[in-house]
């Protein structure tokens, strides 16, 4: 199959592969973002407890990763300090859990697709926070593309039919804390060496945001529940919705795994467009032109933004190989030199 510029059987299956694992990625991240408005929505299941529901998810995350490591065996946990967990994990846990709680409220009083909207400044809020924390450095360039998105953003929020000023501060809240958190994943254990796949983060993490969220929980949602006595639990829903969080975070161990960071980024663009059009036709959430405007100026920034994160990661890739190969040349030299020194003492000895 090598003639003619035929693909051969390995690339064909690697391709399909590849696009198994981002149609399996969009589906569950499709799944869990509609069956968690489902759930949380007042029109709908009619069960208004973001900290709850994010508390099922992670007692029931945290549950099945110990399985997985523990007993299974499926990974390896990562070696660390109680001293590393308490510095570096317990700030990454607390920033998840008010991250969770306030994107998980906003589905109380925001649409889907709006939501999904007011998400690509989530690359606007990495970078500003990166600068201020001294891991970005500032450039007039990329401030000028986070601009731009954020004009796009504000159009689309001007656009919005049923726009709630809460339910935005609260989607704003959880971008920001998000955004905080994958900044200190970086300062607090990348730069350490310690790197986490999906399920040992959810085995260190899921655990601290449990406790995290408790204290908010008693004082916030635990009175209304007691005081709700027609509520119950239905296994089926909420384990469901349990096990497609789940499910999710084993995604993107493979699909990261799989194929690139940077695959999954394009598949989050093309998700989010999925969840605007099913939003609009099946929710019938109203989705008005200026909103699609402002997010197709928003999503070519982030479009933009994403190409020059891969150039630099891509110029970063080959001055690697260029030094890695200079080493080798230096190498060889050096043994060529050594070893022509030796043959002269030889000859001198002879």
């Amino acid at each position: 199959m090598g003639k003619g510029g035929a693909l051969s059987d390995g690339v064909i299956k690697k391709i399909v592969l590849s696009y198994t694992y981002v149609a399996i990625w969009i589906f569950l991240s499709f799944t869990v973002i509609v069956y968690n408005k489902y759930i949380l929505d007042k029109k709908m299941y009619n069960w208004p407890f973001p900290i709850t529901l994010t508390m099922i998810h992670m007692a029931f995350c945290s549950s099945l990763a110990v399985l997985l490591i523990k007993v299974f065996k499926v990974v390896e946990p990562v070696s660390m300090s109680r001293e590393t967990y308490i510095r570096s994990v317990v700030p990454i846990g607390a920033l998840y859990s008010l991250s969770l709680w306030l994107s998980n409220s906003a589905y109380i009083y925001l649409s889907v697709s709006f939501i999904q909207m007011l998400k690509a400044l989530m690359p606007v809020a990495v970078y500003s926070i990166g600068v201020l924390l001294k891991k970005e450095s500032f450039k007039s360039e990329t401030m000028t593309n986070m601009l731009s998105i954020s004009f796009g953003v504000a159009i689309a929020a001007y656009g919005e039919a049923k726009f709630d000023t809460w339910g935005v501060m609260l989607q704003l809240g959880a971008v920001a804390f998000e955004a905080t958190r994958l900044v200190l994943i970086q300062i607090l254990l990348t730069s350490k060496g310690i790197n986490l796949n999906p399920i040992t983060s959810l085995y260190y993490v899921a655990p601290c945001c449990l406790a995290f969220l408790f204290f908010p929980w008693i004082f916030v949602e635990l009175p209304i529940l007691r005081e709700t006595s027609s509520f119950h639990f239905d296994l089926m829903v909420f384990g469901t919705n349990s096990l497609c969080a789940f499910a999710l975070n084993l995604a993107v161990f493979l699909l990261v795994g799989k194929t690139s960071a940077l695959t999954m980024n394009v598949a989050g663009v093309v998700k989010d467009w999925l969840l605007i059009a099913f939003s609009w036709s099946v929710i019938k959430d109203t989705v008005t032109p200026l909103n699609l405007f402002g997010y197709g100026l928003a999503f070519l920034g982030v479009a933009y933004y994403n190409h020059c994160k891969l150039q630099a990661l891509k110029a970063k890739d080959a001055q690697k190989k260029v030094q890695q190969s200079d080493e080798e040349a230096a190498g060889k030299l050096l043994e060529e030199r050594e070893s022509e020194g030796a043959g002269k003492r030889d000859e001198t000895e002879d």
